[in-house]
């Protein structure tokens, strides 16, 4: 069981995503066990572990994160925000977990609930194998950590758009 973690936090090369990456994913939000996973069939040949990337997210209208196009009263929203994201791909063995899962960890602080959104999701590379802990308190540690590689990893992943 995975106690003290010590890994980089910044994960792959400087020049971006290797083969097999990208990988993409998409569809419905759901509750899933209550910690935000979504039954995969997919994922079945895919190395469990935990990965990041990123997550674009169509909020409803009345969702309060979601951003205006413009600056203004009269400007059109987006339908879809960009995030980054970590994501876990496997059984959870804290959780003792029997199916295989995918859970994604929106890298945003959101004022409200997002179930029933569209989410697309472009894996960019793999943090780290799948672990087992001592406790909720380790875990919660270990994912902390994932959530500050996923955050520094995407910074070289955005290109501002040109001015005009």
């Amino acid at each position: 069981m995975a106690e003290e973690t010590s890994r980089p936090l910044i994960v792959g090369p400087d020049s971006g995503p290797e083969a097999p990456f990208p990988l993409k994913m998409e569809g419905k939000v759901i509750s899933g066990f209550g910690r935000g996973s979504k039954e995969t069939p997919w994922i079945d040949d895919t190395k469990s572990g935990v990965y990041f990337g990123w997550a674009s997210l169509a909020l409803p209208a009345s969702h309060p994160d979601r951003v205006a196009a413009g600056h203004g009263p009269a400007q059109p929203t987006l339908e879809f925000q960009l995030y980054p994201m970590v994501m876990s791909i496997g059984y959870n063995p804290f959780y003792k977990n029997t199916v295989r899962s995918a859970e994604v960890h929106v890298l945003h602080k959101f004022a409200a609930d997002f179930y029933d959104s569209h989410m697309r999701l472009l894996i960019l590379g793999f943090v780290r194998e799948e672990k087992d802990y001592k406790s909720l308190d380790a875990l919660i540690k270990d994912i902390n950590l994932d959530c500050d590689a996923g955050t520094l990893d995407a910074s070289w992943l955005v290109e501002p758009l040109p001015k005009n």
